[in-house]
């Protein structure tokens, strides 16, 4: 069982709000070359409060790694703006940090665990006794305490992605974008890295961005849901996850509110398959004329 530390937090605000850590305010993003134009990201508008774990769903091609990638200030928007801490991101913010779905890509096969780990520390220039205490916090955090002098390809691919993770967590990062990151392995780990995510974000208190193509996953790990329209991308629903903190792969699946939010969620993503891309300006939901 996987529970949330009670400590009071701060949550996102629609409107603005000096609560919020992440702001996207009318963020578009288009790609553009001789021939043609494609509109990836239409409008989006939304805020994250410190703390907060929102999951991010849509159809194939809605957008959703571009949107991370904007954030994560890997790719310039075309107009709009994101701030971080109020501050407008227009490159790669210091206090955030970015775990992928190929998760061997980024991993150096030739660094052992430890190094791996510790090699972005080495950009925040701290003192070598500091950078170990937070590796060996790290690797023991996602339960890798005997595999620090490991290398990469002698460990199995759930094994592979919690050192990618345990990389991020190390960074002490205030935001965590995860980009579909258990969407290579199977189902068991599937599970066991669920409940990592969310054990470490109660640890850690940070705030957590997650984009999922399962519907079950982004139910059973977030606080909050956003769900997406096909390209070019608005926000056509906000589901709250109003399920106990302390969630259980079995007992929580099971319950009925699990499965009326994600029914919700299920038919908003069948919805915008099926609509008009273009939504309404006003409320951010399909057209139907």
């Amino acid at each position: 069982m996987v529970s949330r530390a009670s400590e009071p937090r701060e949550v996102a605000v629609e409107g603005g709000s000096s609560s919020a850590l992440l702001e996207v305010r009318h963020v578009r993003k288009t790609y553009t070359d001789r021939n043609r134009s494609i509109e990836a990201i239409g409008d989006l508008d939304f805020t994250v409060g410190r703390g907060e774990f929102v999951s991010v769903v849509g159809p194939s091609g809605a957008g959703k790694t571009t949107l991370l990638r904007c954030i994560a200030g890997l790719l310039p928007v075309t107009s709009g703006e994101i701030r971080l801490a109020g501050q407008v991101v227009t490159a790669p913010p210091k206090d955030l940090a970015v775990v992928f779905q190929e998760y061997g890509r980024s991993l150096f096969p030739w660094m052992t665990v430890r190094e791996n780990v510790d090699l972005p520390l080495r950009e925040k220039r701290l003192g070598a006794d500091e950078r170990h205490e937070l590796v060996e916090d790290a690797i023991r955090a996602v339960g890798l305490g005997h595999a620090g002098d490991a290398y990469p390809w002698q460990l199995s691919g759930g094994m592979q992605q919690r050192v990618a993770i345990a990389r991020a967590v190390a960074y002490r990062p205030a935001v965590l974008l995860m980009d579909e990151p258990f969407a290579a392995v199977d189902a068991q780990t599937r599970a066991e890295l669920e409940d990592l995510v969310r054990s470490l974000w109660a640890q850690f208190g940070m705030t957590i961005i997650f984009v999922t193509h399962d519907i079950d996953e982004s139910v059973y790990l977030s606080e909050r849901v956003l769900v997406l329209s096909r390209s070019p991308t608005r926000i056509i629903d906000e589901v709250a996850i109003d399920l106990p903190s302390e969630r259980d792969q079995l007992q929580t699946r099971s319950e009925a509110r699990f499965a009326e939010l994600r029914a919700r969620v299920y038919a908003r993503i069948q919805e915008a398959k099926s609509a008009d891309p273009i939504a309404s300006p006003t409320t951010g939901t399909p057209s139907t004329s």
